[in-house]
């Protein structure tokens, strides 16, 4: 998997564009939320989220497809990345956080899932609004997994309910390896508990090692 597939599966959805990758049959251990990059699509992380349900019989499974198209072309985008630079990133993911905000308790609701055993997955811009998550609206999920993500400014607090796991390509040209550095410095600063996988060789996407290192997060298994 060298980048986001685009491999495609049967949609089951709650909101236009949602993919259920899986739902389990009476009560839920957990929820497994993925976001995906700007430009794509809930089916590209589709491929990801088969791979970990496997693995996480019990959680339901959701791809979820950003709400509006991306102004560069095709594609969905959480906030524009036309013109995008470090001074206004802030105000653009900010807007964009009450959408995403309630997208997730949608599906907390629909799960019947709890915020402790709700776990955000992003690539890319779905990181970074996965990361925002927690300071725009702390306690959201129990667990953030970051795939080559950053945040879109140094964060100000860190939720002790909330674990960071940052994974990261050495070879990511888009969004520098340095990013996830910093933020896994700045949140373990905060009283933050963050793991951070740096990955030789890999540029911005999603390769095997990437799978392995989520997979071992969200199930704690070697």
């Amino acid at each position: 998997m060298a980048s986001e597939s685009s491999t495609p599966m049967a949609p089951l959805t709650q909101r236009p564009g949602d993919l259920i990758v899986q739902a389990p049959e009476g009560a839920a251990e957990g929820l497994l939320l993925l976001f995906h990059g700007v430009g794509s699509s809930a089916e590209d992380l589709a491929p990801l989220g088969q791979v970990l349900a496997r693995h996480l019989p019990r959680h339901w499974v959701v791809s979820v497809r950003s709400p509006e198209p991306c102004d560069l072309g095709a594609g969905w985008q959480w906030f524009s990345v036309r013109g995008v630079d470090k001074a206004n990133r802030p105000a653009r993911v900010a807007a964009a956080m009450p959408g995403f905000v309630a997208t997730v308790q949608r599906w907390q609701a629909k799960a019947g899932v709890d915020a402790a055993r709700t776990a955000l997955l992003g690539f890319s811009q779905g990181a970074i609004m996965a990361l925002e998550s927690t300071q725009g609206a702390p306690g959201l999920a129990g667990r953030v997994v970051a795939i080559a993500g950053r945040f879109a400014q140094a964060p100000r607090r860190a939720d002790p309910a909330t674990v960071l796991h940052l994974v990261h390509g050495e070879s990511d040209g888009v969004m520098p390896v340095g990013l996830s550095a910093s933020a896994l410095q700045q949140w373990q600063a905060l009283g933050g508990h963050a793991t951070l996988d740096r990955l030789p060789g890999l540029g911005h996407g999603i390769d095997a090692r990437v799978v392995e290192a989520v997979r071992q997060h969200l199930t704690g298994a070697a």
